[in-house]
């Protein structure tokens, strides 16, 4: 896509900091990071969210995933590692070309939180259902 910033990010037309790229993906350090050596994870081909990724792009992207997690942790010295990925604006998703999050996390940083719901079973086996079914 001509006006995905993302796209011109991963083909290396406007200025990042790369710190890995491959014929299928360029690795940027985020430039509003949760914690130093937060990193996205950008294909060079286009697709908005993990509903439009061919296949193939999105098993690459979870290789990929655990390399940069493996240099981030040994270069950060952090205590773990979250590789995240948003879809849709309620998920968190701002910009609407695929990518993964790789952030450093340390013991009570508090960066990513969310809340915890108790179920019964019965809600359980309906999800259970509705999920397999759909």
């Amino acid at each position: 896509m001509e006006d995905c910033f993302f796209c011109k990010l991963a083909k290396g037309d406007v200025a990042s900091n790369t710190v890995y790229e491959d014929e299928d993906f360029r690795v940027i350090l985020d430039i509003a990071p949760a914690n130093p050596g937060h990193c996205l994870i950008i294909p060079k081909s286009h697709a908005a969210n993990i509903y439009e990724i061919d296949e193939d792009v999105l098993g690459k992207a979870a290789v990929v995933a655990k390399k940069i997690a493996v240099k981030v942790k040994k270069a950060t010295g952090c205590d773990g590692v979250n590789i995240m990925q948003n879809n849709d604006e309620a998920a968190g998703q701002t910009v609407f070309h695929f990518h993964m999050h790789v952030i450093p996390r340390y013991k009570n940083d508090n960066v990513l939180f969310y809340k915890t719901l108790s179920l019964k079973a019965e809600d359980f086996a309906a999800m259970r259902e509705k999920i397999a079914n759909a």
